[in-house]
């Protein structure tokens, strides 16, 4: 038996290391994005849609009740979570009601640590000083 001369087996052996370093840096696809009628469909998701949409049409007791079913229906997102406590804060604050406001703001903050009002929301003048002392910078 004849072996091939050794610049030939360098020659196979690097291509063949070559190879192996492709494959192992070969990044898998992304996972497709999840969009709004994907998660539609689930119970949590479904009950923030309808709250928020509750929550435009001025229905606060609606959506005070949708936000609260959504978060005990388990929202699989942070943002999620933070927007139904965010909106139950501006409900609670707008009726009055600052403990249960701040205590929202908190969990907002509590769910998604990235969270806060953007500064329309912020300088609102019921929930903008709750907010401030719940969520301090």
């Amino acid at each position: 038996m004849t072996f091939p001369p050794a610049k030939s087996r360098f020659r196979v052996a690097l291509a063949s290391a070559a190879c192996l370093f492709l494959v192992a840096c070969a990044q898998t696809p992304p996972a497709a994005p999840v969009g709004l009628l994907d998660v539609s469909g689930r119970p949590a998701e479904k009950a923030l849609l309808d709250g928020l949409k509750a929550y435009d049409d001025a229905q606060y007791e609606s959506a005070e009740r949708l936000f609260r079913q959504a978060l005990a229906l388990g929202l699989a997102s942070v943002k999620d979570r933070a927007e139904a406590h965010k909106r139950l804060a501006f409900i609670q604050c707008a009726d009055g009601r600052l403990a249960p406001c701040e205590a929202e703001f908190r969990a907002a903050r509590q769910a998604d640590p990235a969270f806060a009002l953007d500064r329309a929301e912020a300088g609102h003048p019921v929930w903008g000083p709750v907010y401030r002392k719940a969520v301090p910078n």
